[in-house]
């Protein structure tokens, strides 16, 4: 299967009073369609990591390919248009906009380029919705429902645009068990319905095991690279 995300010799260096290198000449390639997770202990390089593919930061030296484009060379509006088109990000922080309902939060990545929503993109968020368990909270404020309803919210709102890739960045950190297996349950439904590309970095190993591989950061490099 094709790449949709490809990272070659990829290095990262901060500057300051004293200069720190974080990632170390990383290869490493993601299958269209595919689940997986990035895992380290804190400080192993793997948030750095996952803001550099996602174009939320720009590589020190090395290349960074999203769905056949060169994305480490593109200016700054060219990037943010490959982002919005191709890209959806769920944090460990959900970032709901606490004036909205959820319905419109949902939206809002699309409304950045439509001005209104087509029927088309409503009935998507319909699906999603349903999909995510919490259709009947569409309408309600963000500030009216649970850790779990937001962040199932932030998910939606990740996927409105139907992204090939979807990073997310700690994504049950703030959830009780519970909820965080729901939460990965989620993830592996979506990625069999609509086949986008997962990349979740966590530090939890048993959110990993929902994936079919997982790469291990240590020090700034891979470490492990294990397919199930």
């Amino acid at each position: 299967m094709a790449a949709i995300l490809e990272l070659k010799q990829v290095d990262k260096m901060y500057f300051g009073a004293v200069n720190t290198q974080v990632l170390f000449s990383v290869d490493l390639s993601f299958e269209d369609g595919s689940c997986n997770s990035i895992v380290g202990e804190s400080g192993s390089g793997k948030s750095t990591l996952l803001n550099i593919m996602g174009t939320l930061d720009r590589p020190t030296n090395g290349e960074i390919i999203i769905d056949g484009r060169r994305a480490d060379t593109l200016d700054k509006n060219r990037l943010a248009e490959l982002r919005n088109e191709t890209i959806g990000f769920v944090f460990q922080f959900h970032y709901l906009l606490p004036e909205f309902t959820a319905m419109e939060n949902v939206l809002m990545p699309y409304l950045i380029r439509k001005r209104r929503p087509s029927r088309e993109i409503l009935q998507r968020a319909e699906e999603l919705f349903e999909m995510l368990g919490i259709a009947k909270l569409k309408r309600n404020l963000v500030t009216r429902m649970s850790g779990g309803e937001q962040q199932r919210t932030a998910i939606a709102r990740a996927l409105i645009n139907n992204p090939k890739i979807l990073l997310a960045d700690e994504p049950t950190g703030n959830l009780d068990s519970e909820t965080t297996a729901k939460i990965c349950g989620v993830f592996r439904e979506i990625n069999e319905t609509y086949g986008n590309t997962f990349i979740v970095v966590t530090h939890d190993r048993g959110v990993a095991e929902h994936t079919d591989r997982i790469v291990e950061m240590k020090d700034g490099k891979i470490h492990t690279d294990t397919k199930k």
